[in-house]
């Protein structure tokens, strides 16, 4: 089955240490979207929604197998923050990724900057369009007051862009 990453697990470096029988595919775009970084997470940040929106999000495409796709699902929280959905995504068809329901979204919301920095550092290896990038620089981010998460998670942002991505 094909899954379209548009947040943190858009570098395959992130999704395969969470699915290691995961496949890279290639880069797609899921027209009629927005991104947004306004779900809300359990650790009281924003973390990465798609809306209805002029536009365009860019995604990393997967396949991955039911089993991967039951942990993918708990890892992302379905049932208690995304709910999955369809999308098209050019050049690959339907695909399923994750949206959150109203009630878990919040636009007063901010990302933490090590969340903001493994979004960009996905969508930089996978040669996004220099707009689309430049509009996530500009996303005002906070610090995560949790230094072992920080840590662990600029580490894997390190990880993930001394690595190529094979397309």
């Amino acid at each position: 089955m094909l899954y379209a990453a548009y947040g943190s697990n858009l570098h395959p470096v992130r999704l395969l240490t969470r699915l290691p029988g995961s496949r890279f595919l290639g880069a797609a775009a899921v027209a009629g979207k927005k991104l947004r970084f306004h779900k809300r997470s359990q650790d009281g940040s924003g973390k990465c929604n798609i809306v209805a929106g002029n536009g365009r999000v860019h995604a990393a495409v997967y396949e991955i197998n039911a089993q991967e796709r039951d942990l993918l699902d708990r890892i992302e929280g379905v049932g208690s923050g995304y709910c999955v959905a369809a999308v098209e995504a050019s050049g690959f068809g339907k695909c399923f990724t994750y949206v959150a329901p109203p009630s878990y979204i919040d636009d007063k919301l901010r990302p933490y900057s090590w969340y903001k920095e493994l979004v960009l550092v996905g969508c930089e290896a996978l040669e996004f369009p220099i707009d689309y990038i430049a509009m996530i620089a500009n996303i005002a981010a906070i610090d995560d007051a949790a230094k072992e998460r920080y840590a662990a998670n600029m580490q894997l942002v390190e990880h993930a862009r001394m690595s190529s991505v094979a397309r």
